[in-house]
């Protein structure tokens, strides 16, 4: 059976625990970040107060919380508390743990609470094996996974579990871990004498990613670093060597943002895959959200290439879809896929300034009513009053092209879209010619046919 520690280990023992450990927090009042979950009258604050404990499983990228949160728990109720790692155990294993969880319930009244980290690594058998004892209330399971639960927890122990959605930690709320961990001098590095300067603290916050633990590692690492030097400094050149890569000097929501996705942008209009993929990775090495890089690319496929290329919008969404898949490292190269196809496709405006127009069309002339000939009428009344009079079908016509104006008269002659001639467009444009000369033939017709009558 697994060693069953503590809640909280000795004073000793937490002088040797990495810094990201001695600094969990010890109540839901030290607890940063979650407030839907822990905020006061939260479901999670709610069950600790009312010791009345139920399996939850935490979902949420790591350093959010998911163990401190399992503990506090545990600890509010006075339960047995036993760590279990998905990674090394077996159905043996948890089945002797099942059997000192109904040893401690029976002989001590005492609930059990068995927190399962990576509890997604776990096969099916080994998830079924839970299902009897948390059951009978003989355990209380914790489980934390970074996968969605819905594809990797059975349904049966899904159902007999509460799913909580743990988010990653804003800027404040990881800046205030890191201040916390600088100026403790009982569990942090208080007493070190060790200095961190704002432009460093942003740094590390950003390069932490809504990550505490990531933060605290490398705060422990940088402060190791400079406490060799004379001014215990903790500055850039330190978060380097802890980072073990170089600091790139990117403020997610400053200025340098939007110099660099406006940089993105236009390199991407000139035509430029190079240059494309260099801003792209500035953004992403930066730890820019991938997503909003996917986002501009699907609005600079309408934008700038519209109709030249129709396939460069399937190919922008198919980047998304793959970057909200496999999220970062991985979605870098079909963010990069994108860009390289974005650069090398034919150019044009045509839609974009088409719906411009368009749209200042709607906001400075007066809303025309729509025109009766294309209006449905599903009942005679409406029949009687003109709907749907001289409708042409398009598909009872030679190429399925008509002389009908779908537009109010006061804009019959108005055009919001000129194709070009690059990409596509130059066949849309020789389509749109040939519709043209089709409709004068059909007006002269009918012209001719009236002046026969």
């Amino acid at each position: 059976m697994p060693e069953t520690p503590g809640l909280f280990e000795s004073d000793e023992g937490r002088a040797k625990a990495p810094l990201a450990d001695r600094m969990r927090p010890r109540n839901f009042d030290e607890f940063l970040g979650q407030e839907d979950l822990v905020g006061p009258g939260r479901i999670l604050r709610r069950m600790a107060e009312q010791r009345q404990l139920r399996s939850v499983i935490f979902w949420g990228p790591p350093g959010t919380g998911k163990t401190t949160l399992a503990r506090l728990l545990a600890s509010s109720a006075a339960a047995h508390f036993i760590p279990y790692s998905a990674v090394t155990a077996g159905i043996k294993e948890i089945k002797t743990v099942m059997m000192e969880a109904q040893r401690q319930r029976k002989y001590y009244g005492k609930q059990t609470v068995l927190f399962v980290d990576e509890i997604h690594r776990f096969n099916k058998a080994q998830q079924d094996a839970f299902l009897p004892y948390v059951e009978s209330g003989d355990i209380i399971l914790l489980g934390a996974t970074t996968e969605n639960p819905s594809f990797e927890i059975n349904s049966a122990l899904l159902s007999r579990t509460k799913v909580v959605v743990l988010h990653g930690l804003d800027g404040d709320n990881i800046r205030q871990i890191v201040l916390r961990a600088v100026q403790d001098k009982e569990r942090g590095l208080g007493e070190s004498g060790l200095k961190l300067s704002d432009e460093s603290l942003e740094v590390l916050v950003r390069m932490s990613d809504g990550d505490a633990r990531t933060a605290l590692n490398l705060l422990e690492l940088a402060a190791d670093i400079a406490g060799s030097s004379e001014t215990k400094e903790i500055g850039p050149q330190e978060l380097e060597q802890a980072f073990q890569r170089k600091v790139l000097l990117y403020d997610k929501k400053g200025e340098e943002h939007y110099n660099v996705i406006s940089a993105l942008h236009k390199s991407l209009r000139n035509s430029d895959p190079d240059a494309g993929l260099y801003w792209l990775a500035r953004m992403l090495e930066a730890g820019e959200d991938p997503l909003y890089i996917a986002r501009r690319l699907v609005r600079f496929a309408s934008e700038d290439i519209g109709m030249a290329d129709p396939q460069a919008l399937v190919v922008a969404m198919a980047a998304q879809q793959a970057t909200h898949f496999i999220g970062m490292p991985e979605a870098n190269t079909a963010l990069a896929q994108a860009v390289v196809y974005l650069a090398t496709a034919p150019k044009s405006n045509a839609v974009y300034e088409g719906y411009s127009r368009a749209a200042d069309a709607v906001h400075e002339k007066p809303d025309e009513p729509v025109p009766l000939h294309i209006r449905n009428a599903p009942t005679p009344m409406m029949k009687n009053l003109g709907y749907a009079k001289g409708y042409k079908y398009a598909h009872n016509f030679e190429d399925a092209i008509t002389d009908l104006s779908c537009l109010p008269d006061s804009m019959a002659s108005d055009i919001f879209y000129t194709p070009t001639d690059r990409g596509f467009e130059e066949e849309i444009k020789r389509r749109l010619g040939r519709m043209e000369s089709e409709e004068e033939k059909i007006i002269g017709l009918s012209a001719n046919s009236a002046l026969e009558d």
